[in-house]
C-alpha cells in the first residue's frame, strides 16, 4: 500500500481509512485534509477519473475543493496526479490536465518511480540544480572546473532494483543505491583479475556476506544466513555479496563484470546488478513484484 510506504519513509500521512472514526464528518473531513496538507496525493484510477469528470460523489466533492485552491494559485505545486490502475487514454481527470503526474502502471518501473515521488516529498530532488557558475564572458574569466560530470551525484541510483557500473577508484570506491531507510552505500576496492573487495566502511552499511553456490539473486530465499563475521567479502564475477544496512533492509548484488588497471585495464570498473528486498524481508525470491503489484 502506497500510504504504509510513504509512513515507513518518514512522511506524515492523512488517510480517511486510519484517521476517520464511525460518526465522522466527511465532508469536514475532506476540507480540513485537502485544504492542510503540504502535499495532496491524488490518485487518478479510471474510475477516479471518470467521477471527477462527471462531478459525481465524494470524487465531485473533492474536485471542487482542489478546483478551487488551483484557481486561486494556478503555480501551486501540492497536487501531485498518482495514474494507478488506469487504462484510459487521458489518464488525468480535465480538472488536473496541466499537472505533471507520477505513472506508476507499469510494474516493472513502479519502484524507480516511487524513488522520485518519495524524494521529491522530501524536497531532496534525483536532480538538483547546480550552483550558478561565472560568467565565462566577463573580461577575466576564470578557470571553468568541470564540476557537474565528477561531482558524487554520479554514484548514486535512487531506484530499489537495476543495474550499476562505476569507477571504483573514484568517489572512494562508493556508490549509493535505494533511498531512505532502504539507502545502501556500497564501497568497493580493486582485488584480482576476477574478485573485488567489498567493504562495510560506510556509515549506512552494517553487514557484507557472500551467497556462495548461489547464482541468481531470485534464489536467496533466506539473506540471513550468510556469514557476516568479516567487514570485507571479496565476490568473483557472477557471485553476489548480500549486505544489510542500519535500518534493517536486505541489499544482494551480483558482480556481472570487472576491469582491473593492476591487470592491465584501462580502467578500474565495475558492473553489478541488484535487488534491495522490500519491507526488511530476508527473501528475494520474488524480486519486487509482489511490492510493486500492491
Amino acid at each position: 500500500m502506497l500510504a504504509t510506504r510513504l509512513v515507513a519513509n518518514g512522511v506524515d500521512v492523512l488517510l480517511d481509512q486510519w484517521d476517520m472514526r464511525l460518526g465522522s464528518d466527511l465532508p469536514r473531513f475532506m476540507e480540513n485534509g485537502l485544504t492542510g496538507a503540504d502535499r495532496v496525493l491524488v490518485v487518478c484510477s479510471t474510475t477516479y477519473a471518470d467521477k471527477a469528470n462527471r462531478g459525481q460523489g465524494d470524487v465531485g466533492y473533492e474536485k471542487m475543493i482542489l478546483t478551487g485552491q488551483l484557481m486561486r494559485d494556478v503555480t501551486a505545486d501540492r497536487i501531485i496526479p498518482v495514474i494507478r490502475n488506469n487504462a484510459s487514454t487521458d489518464v488525468l481527470p480535465t480538472f488536473l490536465l496541466s499537472r505533471l503526474y507520477v505513472d506508476f502502471r507499469a510494474d516493472e518501473t513502479f519502484e524507480g518511480r516511487y524513488a522520485e515521488l518519495l524524494r521529491d516529498i522530501h524536497n531532496q530532488p534525483v536532480a538538483p540544480r547546480p550552483a550558478l557558475g561565472p560568467n565565462p564572458f566577463a573580461q577575466t574569466a576564470p578557470e571553468i572546473e568541470p564540476r557537474l560530470p565528477f561531482s558524487p551525484e554520479r554514484y548514486v541510483s535512487p531506484a530499489l532494483a537495476g543495474s550499476v557500473t562505476f569507477d571504483y577508484s573514484n568517489n572512494n570506491g562508493r556508490f549509493a543505491v535505494g533511498a531512505g531507510d532502504m539507502l545502501f552505500e556500497t564501497a568497493w576496492s580493486r582485488g584480482g583479475a576476477t574478485s573485488i573487495h567489498a567493504y562495510t566502511n560506510a556509515p549506512s552499511i552494517r553487514t557484507v556476506a557472500l551467497a556462495l553456490g548461489v547464482g541468481d539473486i531470485a534464489q536467496i530465499v533466506d539473506a540471513s544466513i550468510y556469514d557476516t563475521s568479516s567487514r570485507v567479502r571479496s565476490p568473483h564475477i557472477g557471485e553476489i555479496a548480500v549486505w544489510r544496512n542500519t535500518a534493517g533492509y536486505y541489499l544482494a548484488t551480483k558482480v556481472e563484470r570487472l576491469q582491473s588497471r593492476g591487470h592491465g585495464a584501462p580502467s578500474d570498473e565495475v558492473t553489478f546488478s541488484y535487488v534491495i528486498a522490500p519491507h526488511k524481508e530476508k527473501s528475494f525470491r520474488s524480486g519486487h513484484e509482489g511490492e510493486q503489484n500492491q
